[in-house]
């Protein structure tokens, strides 16, 4: 298992799982640069169902109590995903993590609505108000040839199971107030599953040139903005 790669675990894991994927607009997807991926998320299967519809190893930033699980933690790895730090260290560290993978032409995976839609059931076509670090990220990157991929994952069949208590995983993170509550945590496994890539939007000099000042706080809006409404337009496909 272990010589096993990233793209070969993920491809293997939906075969276990007997999971249909759909995927369209391939031809959006860039195959030779950089590329920050951005997704709407709901489910555990989200990191290796992007991978597996993408064809190429995504090295995803997850949250921080699954580097802090000792199973769950060796599985996040082979996958080639990157818990992120505790509270105090994470902007930094994982700005520096997501450099180095982008400057060796890799692609790094974000889902900027956070853990809260893992942590509460939500129906596959919602999307969550979408967190800022992406687009920091992709605006401030010294990478020459960088592309942010917006893509929806459009559940169209799934199961649902509640296995772990909200309160077992604050042990692991206490910094986490999303698990200082009662109830449980859902795994959504995905049956039959459509994943639609958007435009790319290519981070272009000039743009990183006007980065700064107010002007950045409104480039970064932009950013968001656009990578929501290509998201939320995909995620109305076949409703």
């Amino acid at each position: 298992m272990s010589a096993l790669g990233p793209l070969t675990i993920s491809q293997q894991l939906l075969t276990v799982l007997g999971t249909r994927t759909f995927f369209h607009h391939q031809d959006r997807v860039p195959t030779d640069s950089a590329v920050v991926v951005v997704s709407n998320h709901r489910s555990f299967m989200d990191a290796p169902l992007l991978m597996a519809a993408l064809n190429r190893p995504v090295r995803f930033a997850c949250h921080h109590y699954m580097g802090q699980v000792p199973v769950l933690r060796d599985f996040v790895t082979r996958l080639g995903c990157f818990p992120l730090d505790a509270p105090e260290q994470r902007q930094q560290t994982f700005f520096h993590q997501a450099v180095q993978l982008l400057q060796t032409q890799q692609a790094v995976g974000i889902f900027p609505e956070g853990a809260q839609p893992m942590v509460k059931l939500t129906s596959p076509r919602t999307m969550g108000e979408f967190q800022r670090g992406f687009a920091h990220l992709a605006l401030r990157a010294p990478v020459q040839s960088l592309a942010v991929l917006p893509v929806a994952i459009v559940s169209q069949q799934e199961t649902t199971n509640f296995p772990i208590p909200l309160k077992f995983l604050s042990w692991f993170d206490p910094s986490e107030p999303l698990f200082d509550q009662s109830g449980w945590h859902p795994m959504v496994i995905y049956q039959r599953v459509d994943v639609l890539a958007g435009r790319p939007l290519w981070i272009t000099a000039s743009q990183r040139q006007n980065y700064q000042g107010k002007q950045a706080k409104t480039m970064v809006a932009d950013l968001i903005h656009y990578c929501q409404n290509e998201i939320s337009s995909l995620l109305s496909y076949g409703s």
